[in-house]
């Protein structure tokens, strides 16, 4: 299974941008899906993750900003960013679990496949 991540880019504050990863190899339809980021300094954080039913979860911090979603036709997952804020600033990575039937999960270490990471730069 392979991940790519894209959509990134330079945005002003308040705006938004839609990341886009598609997979090769395997679809998402059954399995987990998240989102995660990584800014300058610092470690990897959750951003947002999704069941293979569509249940999702999120970071505290972009509810109501953000939204999780898949197309399973085209093997893409997505990530709708609204409302940024130059702390959503960072490199993000897709991920997806191997395990059939997965719930939704903030943990790195529940997902076996990662996206290279887009880059997102939001300018204040």
């Amino acid at each position: 299974v392979q991940l790519q991540a894209s959509g990134g880019g330079l945005v002003q504050a308040g705006g938004s941008l839609r990341l886009s990863c598609a997979a090769s190899g395997r679809t998402f339809s059954l399995f987990a899906t998240a989102w995660f980021r990584q800014a300058p300094g610092k470690e990897r954080d959750f951003v947002a993750s999704s069941s293979w039913t569509g249940t999702s979860i999120y970071k505290e911090s972009v509810k109501g900003r953000f939204t999780i979603s898949r197309d399973d036709a085209k093997r893409t997952l997505y990530l709708e960013m609204n409302s940024l804020k130059p702390e959503d600033t960072a490199v993000y990575y897709c991920a997806t679990g191997s395990r059939r039937f997965g719930t939704s999960s903030s943990k790195g270490g529940d997902y076996d496949y990662w996206g290279q990471g887009t880059l997102v730069t939001v300018s204040s």
